[in-house]
């Protein structure tokens, strides 16, 4: 109340200044008891009059652009005035901040993997970002103020926001696309729902890939389990001739590797995807990679095939050594078990025109269809089972290459065609080839046989 006091003290002050001057005044004119009485009358009127101009100057500057700088008035109005300009510049600042605030959290909305639409009771789209947008194929400028139940036509969504049971997350299949998408609801304020989406395709197709992969192991393991179990029963229950125990211990030794392959191909594949990238400080002719290659292939051929080795130039790999043998190997043993009898197979060491490097391994078998060659790195995918089976294959060769070529930063390429071979490409990246130093001793290159 010091303000009210001050202008009080003023405004006595100026009525006594005006009476002492109507005083003079009033002798002067020969009316000396009515000067004072008009001098401090009209003393209040001009300081009234004052007081009134700089209270419209900062009406005026309240009423235009308060961006402006307010009215600088001694007294009362110039301290109201500083006053009130500092509150709007800290009111200004609170809100921008608030705004710089604000447009963040969108932000992270806008760049969270998951969807979020909110809604009115009405079911009417506020708001909805990028994500939420694209998993309920909408457009989130025109369709906002929409009712999201005309918009989006899956049956499932629908009849989940009716019936206003919100415990448990939705999943359902978008209508006219593969992905699978689970939706989590949750209310606020009056009447309003938070809309959480999430794009669980991949992890759906995982679980799928998990559960066939678990049921596949155990197939392929209860099968020779199956064989030998029979087998022992057989005999430890008949009378066999040796030649009759000795083809059943041959059949029963055959199974014993298969389960023994099966389980050494899932022990690399677990390791391949447990360890860390193979660094670039660890060097390979591939000279010697391909030796080794090629006398396991003529083992496993046994004559059947025209095997060629082709090595253009002389160069190192960068990596894990075994890893490469592993996945060359694996490609040139299938190349070898599908290509019939008569057949030919070439494997090649080439440099690419991108700088680049690439291992082909191209042979004359039966081909594979189209529809086949995305899956072929699927863990136990086969294109004919009893086949593969023939053959002695796991499923799991073609997995374990695609692995081992992604660790060392490759790509694998598979071109076929039914009835006329497969060809199998490993690309190389630049940075894991050299040329192989003239100083260092070079393995015995493997001759072209045909």
């Amino acid at each position: 109340m010091s303000w009210l006091l001050n202008r009080a003290m003023l405004a006595i002050f100026i009525a006594l200044a005006g009476a002492g001057v109507g005083a003079i005044v009033g002798n002067l004119v020969d009316a000396p008891q009515l000067g004072p009485a008009l001098g401090a009358a009209a003393a209040i009127a001009a300081w009234v009059m004052v007081d009134g101009l700089r209270a419209l100057r900062l009406m005026n500057w309240l009423r235009g652009d308060l961006g402006r700088e307010a009215p600088r008035d001694r007294g009362f109005w110039g301290e109201a005035s500083y006053r009130i300009e500092r509150a709007l510049r800290q009111r200004d600042r609170a809100f921008t901040l608030e705004q710089e605030r604000f447009g963040q959290f969108m932000s992270a909305i806008e760049a969270s993997p998951n969807g979020v639409l909110l809604m009115d009771a009405g079911d009417q789209i506020q708001w909805l970002n990028a994500v939420a947008a694209t998993h309920f194929g909408l457009d989130p400028v025109r369709d906002r103020l929409q009712r999201v139940t005309n918009l989006v036509r899956s049956p499932a969504f629908v009849a989940y926001l009716q019936a206003g049971v919100f415990d448990e997350p939705l999943v359902f299949s978008t209508p006219g696309s593969d992905s699978t998408l689970s939706v989590i609801v949750s209310r606020y304020g009056d009447g309003m729902r938070l809309v959480l989406t999430q794009d669980i395709t991949e992890r759906e197709r995982t679980e799928a890939m998990r559960r066939d992969f678990v049921a596949n192991v155990s197939h392929e393991i209860r099968t020779p389990l199956t064989v030998l179990a029979g087998f022992v029963e057989t005999i430890s229950s008949l009378p066999l001739t040796d030649v009759e125990r000795e083809r059943v211990l041959s059949l029963m030794s055959q199974q014993t590797a298969r389960m023994t392959t099966l389980v050494e191909d899932l022990l690399t594949l677990a390791k391949l995807e447990g360890s860390p990238r193979p660094a670039c400080d660890r060097w390979t002719p591939v000279a010697r990679l391909f030796a080794q290659v090629e006398s396991e292939a003529r083992g496993l051929s046994a004559g059947r095939h025209t095997l060629r080795f082709d090595i253009q130039g002389q160069d190192e790999l960068a990596g894990n050594d075994s890893e490469w043998i592993s996945a060359v190997a694996n490609l040139v043993s299938n190349a070898v078990r599908y290509t019939p009898a008569g057949g030919s197979i070439t494997v090649a060491w080439s440099h690419r025109p991108d700088g680049n490097s690439e291992i082909e391994v191209r042979d004359t078998g039966p081909g594979i269809a189209r529809e086949h060659i995305g899956r072929l790195t699927e863990r136990f995918y086969r294109v004919d089972g009893s086949r593969s089976r023939d053959t002695g294959g796991t499923g799991l060769g073609l997995s374990i290459v695609k692995h081992v070529v992604q660790r060392h930063g490759g790509e694998l390429d598979i071109q076929s065609e039914l009835g006329r071979g497969s060809t199998f490409r490993i690309v190389v990246p630049a940075a894991r080839v050299r040329p192989l130093a003239p100083t260092q001793p070079v393995a015995q290159e493997p001759s072209t046989v045909r």
